[in-house]
C-alpha cells in the first residue's frame, strides 16, 4: 500500500500520494485538495494493479505522431491496395488534427468535433486544396485509423479506455448498382475494339480488373473452360503491385462457351507464363475515368444507345452477378465464382439481385394455404351404415 502526505500551499494544505507502479518503481500523485480524494485514489490504483488494469499517467504522454509510425509498419496484413487509402488519410486528416497530441489529452468530445468538422470541410488538413466537406467514406477511414491507433494504446495499457469509441459517425449512402443484359455487354465490347474480349471476360466471369490483367496463359483451362485466378495486379502510386488474389486464395472460374474462341486467340502465340490480355508482357492499364478506351467504349455505347448507362469496370463484376443469378445460378455458385468469403456476403452485397425468389415464396406460401383449405372443404367418404356428409355449399343461405 503506499502512503497519503500532507503539504502547505499558499492555497492551503494539500494531500500528495506516494505508491508504487506495478514494476515496483515509486511515483507520487499530489495536488489532492482533500485526504478523502487521495485516499480514494490510492485505493483505485491498488484495485487496478489487482486486476492487472493499472495505467501509468506518464506512458500517456506519448503522441499520436509516435504511435501512428509504429502502428503503420505493423500493418503488414493489408495489401498494398488497402494500405495506401489508409497512409492517405493518416497523412491528410489524423496527423494534422492529432499528431502532436498526448494520447492521454484526447477526449472523445473532441474527437466528435472533428468527426463533424470533417463532414462539414472545417477541419484542419495537411493540404490546403481540400475544400468542401469531406464524404462519409473519407471521414469514416480517417476515424478508423485514429481509433485503431488508440485501441493499440488501450491494449497496451497506456489508456485506461479508447476515447475514440462510441462517437456518432456518418451513414455511408449505398450507391445504385449498374447491371448491364446481355445486349448492353455486346454492345459495349463491340465499341471496345481490342479489348472486346476483355470486357465479356468480365461480365461473365465476375473477376476483379486487378484478377482479369494478372491472368497468364497458363491460367486458361480451354478444356474445362475454367479461369485459374491466381494473381492480383493493382495500381497503386502509379506502379503495379502484384499479389494474390483479395481473400488471398486462388479460385477457378467458369467462363461460357462463346468466351472459348476469343480466349484462344488472346492467348494465341504467347508462352505459358506470359499474360493473357495485352502484348503478354505489360499489364494493361487500369482505365481512366475520364478518358482512355474504356470511357471511349462506354460514350459509343451511350451514343448508340440513349439509356445506356455510365458504367466502371466494377459494374461488370455486378453484372456477372446479375447475369449468373438470372441465369438461375444458386447464391453459393455465385459466391464461388466472385469470390467472396462466404455466401452471407454474397446475399448482403446482391439482396436486391434475389427479389422473385422472394415472390417466388410468397406465392408457394399462397398455394400451399389455397390447397389446405380446399381440403378441408372436400366431403369425407362416408362409411358403411354413415349418411354422407354434405358440403356447406348446399345450404346456401341457411344457418349463416
Amino acid at each position: 500500500m503506499g502512503t497519503v502526505t500532507s503539504y502547505a500551499t499558499t492555497e492551503g494544505k494539500r494531500y500528495r500520494v506516494l505508491y508504487r507502479k506495478p514494476d515496483h518503481s515509486q511515483t507520487s500523485k499530489r495536488g489532492f485538495r482533500t485526504k478523502r480524494d487521495a485516499e480514494l485514489f490510492l485505493a483505485s490504483v491498488e484495485i487496478s494493479k489487482s486486476r492487472g488494469e493499472f495505467v501509468n499517467a506518464s506512458d500517456g504522454r506519448v503522441s499520436v505522431q509516435t504511435l501512428a509510425e509504429t502502428w503503420l509498419a505493423s500493418q503488414t496484413h493489408l495489401k498494398p491496395s488497402s494500405l495506401e487509402p489508409v497512409e492517405i488519410a493518416l497523412r491528410l486528416y489524423v496527423l494534422p488534427r492529432w499528431g502532436s497530441t498526448a494520447i492521454a489529452d484526447i477526449r472523445h468530445s473532441d474527437v466528435q468535433t472533428w468527426i463533424a468538422q470533417m463532414g462539414q470541410g472545417t477541419a484542419k488538413t495537411a493540404h490546403a486544396k481540400l475544400p468542401g466537406p469531406r464524404s462519409a467514406t473519407v471521414v469514416l477511414r480517417a476515424y478508423g485509423v485514429l481509433a485503431s491507433i488508440l485501441d493499440v494504446a488501450a491494449r497496451d495499457r497506456r489508456l485506461a479506455t479508447n476515447p475514440a469509441r462510441g462517437v456518432s459517425l456518418p451513414r455511408k449512402g449505398k450507391k445504385a448498382r449498374v447491371y448491364l443484359t446481355h445486349e448492353r455487354v455486346r454492345l459495349l465490347a463491340d465499341n471496345a475494339g481490342d479489348h472486346g474480349t476483355m470486357i465479356r471476360t468480365l461480365a461473365y466471369t465476375g473477376l476483379r480488373w486487378g484478377e482479369v490483367v494478372g491472368l497468364r496463359v497458363r491460367d486458361l483451362d480451354a478444356l474445362r473452360r475454367r479461369l485459374n485466378v491466381r494473381e492480383n495486379a493493382v495500381r497503386v502510386g502509379g506502379r503495379i503491385e502484384v499479389g494474390t488474389p483479395k481473400t488471398h486464395e486462388a479460385r477457378s472460374v467458369p467462363f461460357p462457351l462463346f468466351l472459348s474462341i476469343p480466349l484462344a486467340r488472346a492467348a494465341e502465340g504467347k508462352s505459358s507464363l506470359e499474360l493473357l490480355f495485352g502484348n503478354g508482357r505489360d499489364y494493361v492499364r487500369t482505365p481512366s475515368h475520364g478518358d482512355g478506351w474504356f470511357a471511349a467504349a462506354v460514350a459509343d455505347a451511350m451514343t448508340a444507345d440513349a439509356d445506356f448507362p455510365r458504367v466502371t469496370p466494377h459494374d461488370l463484376r455486378h453484372t456477372a452477378a446479375s447475369l449468373a443469378i438470372s441465369a438461375g445460378a444458386n447464391v453459393k455458385a455465385v459466391q464461388r465464382m466472385l469470390g467472396h468469403a462466404s455466401a452471407a456476403m454474397t446475399l448482403d452485397t446482391y439482396a436486391d439481385l434475389f427479389d422473385d425468389d422472394l415472390d417466388a415464396v410468397a406465392d408457394a406460401l399462397h398455394d400451399a394455404e389455397a390447397n389446405s383449405n380446399v381440403a378441408k372443404m372436400l366431403p369425407r367418404r362416408a362409411t358403411s351404415g354413415e349418411p354422407t356428409p354434405l358440403h356447406p355449399s348446399i345450404y346456401g343461405e341457411v344457418g349463416r
